[in-house]
């Protein structure tokens, strides 16, 4: 599909965490590089700068001036764009991420997808790890940074490509799911719930586009799937290829048991081997159990998985502690869908059993702004003990009987006992946090976006308490 002519390469949309992964990557191999993106936030812009690709700051069809090889089309970036309308006039070669991934990296690869609502980033990162410390040097895709690894991605001389599996669109000019892509010869999918409000009508869509992905895996593939998972279960029932279920259950053929959760560390077995994980909560127990699965499945034994284990250290922006200031500590989290805000603050509850977590969301999702989570958020927020929501994220995009309304959540949360504040931006938010938090609080920052610097305006605004 993309020709061995291709030289130069410009990346529309390049602060994505994959994009920016996969720039590095093509730099590496030689090729000119070149990006563009209006969102040019840490970590992301400091990650390019680190390595000398230049960020043009802003869509210009200036940026396409010296008509590169090839165009990859970020996903968030829609018709109208002006560099998307240039690469069109002027019949520029371009393609979609995935496509470059596909062509450039996966094929010919023994690909492992990693897939599902929740914990995809945080399994990706985990698996790969194993694989990593075990000498295996795969070639991995992660969307986010893991601490461990020095970038999201990475391309080597390996059999092993793992890559995680995100079922948002591939682009303006191709709907499928980026999965759809991967040529999965294992693929783990670890839930299925609604998301993505803006691109998939109804749960059931969801479930259609898992089954094209499931579709994929060839004879000698196998499917890896949580066995506890209701909303999966149909979509199990395949016979192109083997199926091998994962979960807390009975029933399931690799199953976790005796799971003891502490303040910074999970503990599971399995019939003979117990595992030991530096990670709280149960998602990362089921999101560890199917990197077991699936590296037991590759060949690796228990000792060399655990082994990983020991010296895993985590994926920025997952409850990451971002600092301490005034004795408050001021927690990072990706979250923002609310099964994730749940499990978040659920293991930060067990962290911090007896100290006040706050909980301060950024609508910023195409799904969250939108009231299809209207009532799931209130339930979600449950083990936090104040509740801070900011203004919700261009709110004036959405038809009015479509957005989620502030005022009934600020109402219901109260009713659920909760201190509830719903608050226009990042300086009254900042306000507001640090005049009511107190030496021992715990302020989990959840957000999917760079949410105006919040962070460290949080700590040093505390710091000056």
């Amino acid at each position: 599909m993309f020709s061995s002519e291709i030289k130069s390469v410009h990346f529309v949309g390049i602060c994505g965490t994959a994009m920016a992964s996969a720039a590095v990557a093509l730099k590496e191999k030689g090729f000119d590089v070149t990006g563009s993106d209006q969102n040019v936030y840490p970590p992301m812009s400091t990650f390019l700068a680190d390595r000398k690709i230049g960020v043009m700051n802003g869509y210009a069809e200036r940026n396409l001036a010296h008509k590169p090889d090839l165009v990859v089309i970020g996903n968030a970036i829609s018709r109208g764009n002006p560099e998307a309308e240039f690469v069109l006039d002027h019949k520029l070669r371009y393609g979609s991420l995935p496509e470059l991934l596909k062509e450039f990296f996966i094929r010919g690869k023994r690909s492992i997808v990693v897939a599902g609502t929740h914990g995809k980033t945080t399994t990706t990162s985990l698996l790969t790890w194993v694989f990593e410390h075990n000498g295996l040097n795969p070639s991995y895709l992660i969307g986010g940074l893991p601490n461990n690894l020095s970038q999201g991605a990475r391309f080597t001389d390996s059999e092993w490509f793992i890559i995680e599996g995100d079922e948002y669109d591939t682009a303006f000019f191709d709907k499928r799911s980026k999965f759809v892509h991967y040529q999965p010869e294992v693929a783990v999918v670890n839930n299925l719930e609604f998301d993505h409000a803006d691109i998939f009508e109804s749960l059931d869509a969801v479930k259609k586009t898992f089954s094209h992905f499931i579709r994929l895996i060839p004879h000698n593939g196998l499917l890896l799937a949580n066995g506890d998972d209701p909303n999966l279960a149909p979509l199990l029932k395949v016979t192109h290829c083997p199926v091998k279920r994962f979960g807390l259950g009975e029933g399931n053929a690799i199953q976790a048991f005796n799971l003891r959760y502490g303040p910074t560390a999970t503990e599971f077995e399995i019939p003979s081997f117990k595992f030991h994980l530096n990670m709280m909560g149960e998602l990362n127990a089921r999101n560890a159990l199917a990197v077991v699965a699936c590296a037991k499945h590759c060949g690796l034994k228990n000792h060399q998985i655990q082994s990983a284990f020991d010296t895993f250290k985590g994926i920025k922006r997952r409850m990451e502690v971002r600092g301490i200031a005034g004795g408050v500590t001021v927690v990072d989290d990706f979250g923002h869908h609310p099964t994730a805000i749940r499990e978040t603050l659920r293991a930060l509850r067990i962290k911090y059993p007896r100290e006040k977590i706050w909980a301060v969301f950024e609508p910023r999702s195409n799904t969250t702004r939108r009231k299809v989570f209207q009532d799931e958020l209130v339930a979600a927020f449950s083990d936090a003990d104040v509740v801070v929501v900011a203004e919700v994220a261009r709110l004036e995009q959405i038809a009015a009987e479509e957005r989620l309304d502030p005022e009934k959540l600020m109402q219901d949360l109260k009713n659920a006992g909760k201190d509830a504040a719903y608050l226009p931006d990042v300086d009254s938010i900042v306000s507001h946090v640090a005049r009511n938090t107190q030496g021992g609080d715990i302020v989990c920052v959840f957000s999917n976006g760079g949410f105006g610097g919040i962070h460290g305006k949080l700590l040093e605004r505390l710091g000056r308490k």
